[in-house]
């Protein structure tokens, strides 16, 4: 069995929700399929092969992929909508999500979309989620508009997820703001992955994980950059505590082994280190589906890891998934 744990959609249902009743949400949808949320900058076209299911299907016979994990496509998460926007836009997306996982329930799971903006909201959107539709987990982003990630606002959040033992999917949104990325592709290729190493870095030395150690958080794109610098975090919590470990007692280096992490690094030597750093039962394939920055071929990348041994190859291509979906 292969199983994919970072892949987006939006079923085409909810596309048709949002051209007809988007402004009931606060969103308008405009002729060339951007999303305006809350008045909002518009978001890139929602792409046919988010909203393609066959074509979809197709993808992952042809990667070799077994089962897929379906999250949406993270511009849509909406965060800047009002807590009562918010909620019913979750749960429309939740709805649609699990309605296109459902078409092929053997071959797709997915993971629900929550109104952080309203952290009690959110929580019980994911309890429902899990309980009423049959989701395996939860998509967040990197960035709420106003509710900081390590903000203590999150607790009800990180509670639940632990609790039902969901999977949660880090994922990165707006990179970083106010820095131009616009030339060379760089809002991709670097502010993505920066976005994602500062909000895991926050995460962990605001001691999240020791408050929340039950809780299954996994990190795309490899963790960003975290894991090629998780030593300058440690230097700094042993080097200056007053500064860097008021807040966590386990040491980062520790800390880091508490999380997972998808493949999506584009080379087989970065996923040999990441599999030394954290092991193998850490980390699980991703395929970043459809987006050109995904690894479409992420059997092949694990495939080409030096040394690989055939206990590291399962635990990749299936057991970490399997244990992070209960399955």
């Amino acid at each position: 069995m292969s199983i994919d744990v970072h892949a987006h959609c939006v079923p085409a249902e909810l596309l048709a929700a949002l051209a007809a009743d988007g402004s009931d949400f606060g969103i308008e949808l405009t002729d060339d399929r951007r999303a305006v949320i809350a008045g909002g900058r518009p978001t890139m076209p929602i792409r046919d092969d988010l909203v393609d299911f066959e074509g979809r299907l197709g993808a992952m016979d042809s990667a070799g992929i077994e089962i897929q994990v379906l999250s949406s496509w993270v511009d849509l998460t909406a965060y800047g909508l009002d807590a009562a926007k918010g909620e019913r836009w979750s749960r429309r997306v939740n709805e649609a999500l699990a309605a296109e996982a459902a078409r092929d329930p053997d071959r797709l799971l997915a993971l629900a979309t929550v109104p952080l903006q309203q952290p009690e909201l959110a929580a019980a959107e994911l309890r429902y989620a899990t309980a009423e539709l049959g989701m395996v987990g939860v998509e967040i982003a990197t960035r709420v508009a106003e509710v900081d990630l390590v903000s203590a606002e999150l607790d009800p959040l990180w509670r639940a997820a632990a609790e039902l033992g969901s999977l949660v999917l880090l994922h990165p949104m707006d990179p970083l703001p106010g820095i131009d990325l616009k030339r060379h592709f760089l809002d991709n290729l670097v502010g993505r992955p920066a976005e994602t190493t500062l909000a895991i870095a926050r995460l962990i030395m605001a001691g999240v994980f020791d408050s929340h150690s039950d809780l299954r958080v996994c990190v795309v794109h490899g963790g960003g950059f975290l894991p090629y610098q998780v030593g300058r975090l440690q230097r700094g919590w042993e080097a200056k505590p007053g500064l860097a470990a008021t807040d966590l007692e386990t040491a980062p280096m520790e800390t880091i082994k508490r999380l997972y992490f998808d493949t999506i690094v584009h080379n087989p030597q970065a996923l040999r280190y990441l599999i030394d750093l954290v092991g193998a039962d850490r980390i699980a394939l991703g395929t970043d589906y459809p987006f050109e920055a995904g690894d479409p071929n992420p059997i092949g990348t694990v495939d080409a890891v030096p040394g690989l041994t055939d206990e590291e190859r399962a635990w990749i291509v299936s057991g970490t998934a399997g244990v992070l979906l209960g399955r």
